[in-house]
């Protein structure tokens, strides 16, 4: 029976079913579910830093090998682990292939005869950062950006080969992309598969490179591409443009573009989130006595009522009035931080009038002053 590296010590050797954590009594279904979840966590390629992943994966991997079959699986019940003459594992190779092929191999997806695996992978995804303003970001707008991307070539028609020819079945591996290899030793015999090295598992190799884009069957070139930015974007939004992004290989489905907007700073409002801030000066007099003041607005100016009596620091808010929501019929609010603005440069008819103002408030004096004159 193949040790994998465990010296051959039998009596070393820790009970298959403790160490896929499951009963005497489990189901295949159980001890099925058991090795995928364990895989997962064991295997070397996803503990890297871990010196003994491999020989635990190894040994995770000979105990579902025997109990995986009923066959042999009622052989170590009866003897354990001195089965007369062993077992003979079929196990994929450790030192080759990703984890995906080495996992499909024990689940007996992957044949070392069967059809190629698809190996097409869509073309990559892309990304453009484009500035809007922030009349654009509450408006939505449309925008022509240039992008450079990997586009079929023309040459070849995306297949890679001189004048478009195709490809032809890889010798190494006869078209299945994999490579079978059958080792018998003291210990037992098993099989290991293999990615074939030759075609990269696709099972099939270039007649002749185009020479246009070197058999990668892709040209990068600058393309025009119109852009919808939709209402209520905000910086870092994405914006996906499907299948803009680069051509696939083979004929594979192409990656998307996404456009990310900044929304420029505004002379006038500050933005948060769904809402807008502006400071609205008011002339003193105005503070004072209230009344209608013309405020600016997004798409031009409008009305504010100013209560009597405003101070620096009031926030006045106008409902549904901020930046549109995205995929939404409503808006944010708009507010005003009211900044009362004190003269500075007076005529001399507003100077008197000013005075005469301070003069009547000194004659009535301060509130407090005035509530003690009225209990005395």
């Amino acid at each position: 029976m193949p040790s994998w590296g465990r010296g051959g010590d039998e009596s070393s050797k820790r009970d298959y079913y403790e160490v896929l954590g499951v009963s005497r009594e489990a189901g295949a279904e159980e001890i099925k579910k058991a090795f995928r979840r364990l895989a997962r966590e064991l295997h070397p390629d996803v503990n890297p830093d871990k010196v003994e992943a491999e020989e635990k994966f190894k040994e995770l991997s000979e105990a579902y090998g025997v109990l995986s079959d009923p066959e042999k699986r009622a052989r170590y019940d009866l003897y354990g682990h001195q089965v007369p003459g062993g077992f003979n594992i079929d196990v994929p190779d450790f030192g080759f292939g990703p984890f995906d092929d080495l996992f499909n191999a024990f689940f007996g997806r992957s044949r070392p005869n069967a059809a190629p695996r698809d190996r097409r992978e869509r073309g990559s995804d892309l990304r453009y950062d484009l500035d809007v303003t922030l009349e654009e970001a509450a408006s939505g707008c449309r925008k022509e950006i240039q992008v450079s991307r990997l586009v079929e070539c023309d040459a070849c028609g995306g297949k890679g080969g001189e004048g478009g020819s195709g490809r032809e079945r890889c010798s190494t591996c006869g078209g299945g992309g994999q490579i079978h290899r059958s080792q018998s030793t003291f210990f037992g015999s098993f099989s290991t598969i293999t990615v074939c090295t030759a075609c990269g598992g696709e099972g099939s190799r270039l007649v002749r490179p185009c020479r246009s884009c070197r058999g990668e069957g892709r040209t990068s070139r600058i393309a025009k591409v119109e852009a919808t930015i939709p209402k209520g974007v905000d910086t870092g939004s994405r914006v996906r443009l499907s299948g803009m992004g680069d051509a696939g290989r083979n004929g594979a489905p192409p990656g998307d573009l996404y456009v990310i907007p900044r929304v420029l700073p505004h002379a006038i409002f500050h933005r948060r989130g769904d809402d807008l801030v502006a400071e609205l000066e008011v002339s003193f007099p105005r503070a004072a006595l209230g009344g209608q003041v013309t405020a600016p607005a997004l798409n031009g100016e409008r009305t504010v009522e100013i209560p009597a009596g405003a101070q620096t620091g009031l926030v006045l808010t106008v409902r549904g009035q901020g930046m549109p929501r995205r995929e939404s019929i409503s808006h944010g609010d708009l507010h005003y931080a009211i900044k009362v603005v004190t003269p500075t440069h007076l005529s001399a008819e507003r100077r008197r009038l000013l005075e005469e103002l301070a003069r009547l408030e000194e004659e009535r004096g301060p509130a407090g002053k005035r509530q003690k004159s009225a209990q005395r």
